[in-house]
């Protein structure tokens, strides 16, 4: 099967989801795999890097876009909305339920996409996306300590304090992957957090782990009253597949002190704010309701080389089934690849994303037929 490793073009987007040691590995099963020219710079790997690893560089996305198999990272963006043809597959990261564009494009097109996000969303495994979640997770702390800096617009706190002065009020929303690393982090520098969440076993877990060391609470009572008074607000829910729930008010935010900070790391799925709205890496911040918000889809893209390296292992042997047993083949041999197919051949194939988009439903083996 020819592999197609495109460049990136989305805003600030500079990981890779094939290593060149995938790439290697890919060709030594009999697979011809294509990288267009300077797809892996922005992770640290060079085109000669490929190259020696058996991959022909491609002078151009159209020589990429000839492949029966398309691995990237990001969805398509409007440039790319006329690339894929029917009998393709394209494994990557979709997000179809903010961009009803976007979904548009991919059920007119009659190729198959693979979402990263929903591998192994029936068990909750989740293998693709969860060390992209514990990236964003992390650098959510430290994205908000810049945001809380004058110069960017914030109220000048250091969230980790120093001797004789309180350190700073972290809330973050949600206790899985995201959660928890954002947790690890503010706990690291000595913030005082508090953890909301719905998950009382999670809770629990991350409770026993930092004992009085973090305010831990069930649901959403008295959630108005932490954002208030947090001077960092993180948004660490996730449903996979489906739109982010709006827990934090227009209300609510007003009520922060001025210069106070909301990274909303649900935002690739609409965001957990009613003011949030898509940021990017070049322009990662707008002010409202006096709120310094960060909302970037694509954090992990500041941490490429880590994260390209990262992906590259969860993707990988998924790759190596599609590429050599084809979609039916691949979905008999790995189970959790099944809940990853959302549109094939004009179909919405994901119930919750069929839901949310409010589009008609094709069960996956009835759009196989």
């Amino acid at each position: 099967m020819r592999i197609g490793l495109p460049r990136e073009v989305k805003d600030g987007e500079f990981r890779v989801a094939l290593a060149p040691a995938a790439a290697r590995e890919l060709a030594r099963t009999g697979h011809e795999v294509r990288v267009e020219c300077g797809a892996g710079l922005g992770a640290g790997f060079p085109d000669a890097e490929y190259a020696s690893a058996g991959a022909r560089i491609a002078g151009s996305a159209m020589e990429i876009w000839e492949c029966e198999l398309l691995v990237k990272v990001k969805e398509l963006q409007e440039s790319e909305y006329r690339c894929p043809q029917r009998g393709q597959m394209l494994f990557c990261f979709q997000h179809f339920g903010p961009a009803p564009r976007l979904l548009d494009a991919a059920l007119a097109s009659g190729a198959t996409f693979l979402a990263f996000e929903t591998v192994g969303e029936a068990d909750a495994s989740l293998p693709i996306l969860a060390p992209m979640s514990a990236i964003a997770g992390r650098l959510a702390v430290q994205v908000g300590a810049w945001c809380l800096q004058k110069q960017n617009g914030g109220s000048g706190v250091l969230l980790s304090g120093l001797d004789g002065i309180e350190p700073g009020r972290v809330v973050i929303l949600g206790a899985g992957n995201v959660g928890a690393n954002a947790l690890a982090v503010a706990h690291g520098i000595g913030a005082q957090t508090t953890v909301f969440a719905t998950s009382e076993r999670r809770l629990a877990a991350l409770r026993a782990r930092y004992r009085a060391r973090a305010e831990f609470r069930t649901g959403s009572e008295g959630l108005a009253q932490a954002v208030a008074e947090a001077d960092l607000a993180i948004g660490a829910v996730l449903t996979p597949g489906r739109m982010s729930p709006k827990l934090v008010t227009r209300a609510m935010l007003r009520a922060m002190r001025r210069g106070s900070a909301l990274v909303d790391v649900g935002i690739d799925q609409g965001g957990i704010a009613e003011t949030s709205r898509p940021t990017s890496h070049s322009q990662p911040t707008y002010v409202e309701e006096g709120v310094v918000h960060y909302c970037v889809p694509n954090m992990p893209a500041a941490c490429a080389r880590s994260a390209s390296l990262a992906l590259d292992r969860a993707v990988l042997p998924y790759a190596l089934d599609l590429a050599g047993r084809g979609l039916a083949g691949a979905l008999a041999a790995r189970p959790d690849l099944e809940t990853a197919v959302q549109v094939h051949a004009g179909h919405v194939t994901h119930e919750h994303l069929a839901r949310d988009a409010r589009r008609a439903y094709t069960p996956l083996a009835a759009a196989l037929a």
